[in-house]
């Protein structure tokens, strides 16, 4: 059961990093859009979600 739990696990990983990828394109473009605008809040919040992003997906790539 321990093996159909982690099999089933991956499978849902696998099938987020698409999801994953889109959303770090999302946010590179509006980390472009806050600096074309020098608005610095929203490339902080940008690049923070940016850090979240990129940890989810070196965790998924690396099980």
């Amino acid at each position: 059961m321990k093996y159909v739990m982690e099999t089933l696990r991956r499978k849902e990983e696998q099938e987020r990093l698409p999801v994953i990828r889109m959303e770090i394109d999302y946010e590179l473009m509006t980390l472009y859009d806050a600096m074309q605008e020098n608005d610095s809040v929203a490339m902080i919040k940008a690049k923070e979600r940016l850090k979240q992003l990129s940890a989810q997906l070196k965790d998924i790539e690396e099980s």
